[in-house]
């Protein structure tokens, strides 16, 4: 099998995975989410770099948003998820180490997810830009604990796998 096509099939597969963390094994209400959709982001960004990742964010956004809404489709978070793949590649892929892992979440988590949602929030809903803020903040000091730690786990023990057979 040719490598473009082996990725393209683990983007794929990943796709799928991400879109039933998200969708289906997440903690949602109307301007929080807490789940772990970004394990299979983050594994493409490490496997295969920004560009599969953000690819990868942004069809996942849009088809989780298209077959199984949560809300009305804004196209705001899916630019949000392809910047993050983006993110994730940047900082993932290639010579990782903790403190690139914890760069990454935190601007995944505090720009991106924090800042920059909470204004599609806004946007989206009229709801007052600084009390969605406010209100998003714990979500985004757990996400980062959580995002680092499995991060850091699935680079030391499932990536070094995976670049092996793929």
């Amino acid at each position: 099998m040719s490598k473009n096509l082996k990725k393209i099939t683990a983007t794929a597969m990943l796709l799928a995975l991400e879109i039933i963390l998200s969708r289906f094994l997440s903690y949602s209400v109307w301007n929080s989410k807490i789940g772990f959709g970004f394990v299979a982001v983050a594994l493409c960004a490490a496997l295969f770099g920004p560009a599969y990742a953000l690819i990868l964010g942004g069809l996942a956004d849009f088809l989780g948003a298209v077959l199984f809404p949560i809300g009305p489709y804004f196209f705001g978070f899916t630019f949000t998820a392809i910047l993050t793949g983006l993110c994730f590649g940047i900082f993932l892929y290639n010579k990782t180490n903790a403190l690139k892992i914890f760069i990454c979440v935190f601007i995944n988590q505090f720009l991106l997810g924090l800042i920059l949602n909470s204004f599609w929030i806004h946007l989206l809903y009229g709801t007052p830009f600084g009390a969605v803020l406010i209100s998003r903040i714990p979500q985004a000091f757990i996400l980062l604990i959580v995002q680092f730690a499995t991060i850091f786990v699935i680079n030391k023990l499932v990536v070094p796998q995976l670049k092996r057979v793929l």
